[in-house]
């Protein structure tokens, strides 16, 4: 008989699953570990408060759906009896700031991106040349993805100082702009090593475009979760040419919620062989 194997499910803040996210966030996580019970795994919640108090049980295995960056920072700091999915600096990767350095720097298809801070709400060279080419810009927070609609806004460069303002007003120091991307939107979900993928149409109606280049698509999500870390992920693509996705967005560990119970039985299936991959691995060294 295997021994059990013990798994702890880090739960995401209320903060980072705003509206109907904080149910469907709680549901996949559910269902993962409901999915690796078969697999010999007994499973624990801890809530992201409970991570950064350092509340946190030892065992085998962790998933990790923690976003704040004080949860990332205390997961970085202890030293975890077992592996952890997603790792906490590919959670800190999916934060804008440090994302647009990291799509850049691997050239992948980004949106041109400048970050400022909001005490001036004035428009610089760069945004005022970003503005001639794209006309509409995205104003989104620098840190954590969206908590709020109000965190991602659509303007023009006449209504911008407006908007940072605005941002200011409600206490967030640095933001980020962003070119606009013409084309249909795409979301996409994932499970690192191509286990698993999964998009569909942004717009009401969920209709997909006539011509997507699917191939594209995933080799361009796979590529950018590789580049920040991550192992379960979702985002974001426009789609302004067939053959041509352009990341919008990408964060870890999404809800997965239209193919939930595909994608939970894929994380599983991943996290137990990398888990078994790695015991086999230690066990063979220890031998030689």
């Amino acid at each position: 008989m295997s021994p059990v194997k013990r798994l702890v499910a880090l739960s995401r803040s209320p903060a980072y699953s705003p509206n109907q996210h904080r149910t469907n966030d709680a549901a996949i996580l559910e269902e993962v570990v409901a999915a690796l019970a078969p697999l010999g795994w007994v499973g624990t919640t801890v809530g992201e408060r409970d991570v950064v108090a350092g509340h946190i049980p030892a065992a085998d295995l962790y998933l990790n759906m923690c976003q704040g960056i004080a949860a990332s920072n205390r997961l970085l700091e202890l030293s975890l009896s077992g592996p952890i999915h997603n790792h906490p600096a590919s959670v800190l990767n999916c934060h804008r700031h440090n994302l647009a350095r990291i799509l850049r720097a691997a050239e992948l298809p980004f949106p041109e991106t400048v970050f400022v801070p909001t005490s001036d709400p004035h428009p610089n060279g760069p945004i005022v040349r970003m503005a001639a080419e794209h006309d509409l810009l995205w104003v989104k927070r620098s840190d954590v993805h969206a908590e709020v609609t109000e965190d991602v806004v659509r303007t023009t460069l006449d209504g911008l100082a407006s908007t940072i303002e605005r941002f200011a007003g409600r206490g967030i120091g640095s933001i980020a702009i962003q070119g606009h991307v013409a084309g249909p939107i795409v979301k996409f979900y994932g499970v690192a090593g191509g286990s698993f993928f999964h998009w569909y149409v942004a717009e009401a109606g969920g209709q997909r475009p006539v011509e997507v280049d699917v191939e594209r698509l995933a080799e361009l999500a796979n590529a950018a979760a590789a580049a920040l870390g991550l192992e379960i992920f979702g985002g974001d693509a426009a789609i302004p040419r067939p053959d041509l996705p352009v990341l919008i967005d990408i964060n870890d560990w999404p809800s997965f919620a239209p193919v939930r119970a595909g994608a939970a039985r894929a994380i599983a299936e991943r996290v137990h062989h990398l888990y078994t991959r790695e015991r086999l691995t230690c066990s063979s060294n220890s031998k030689k």
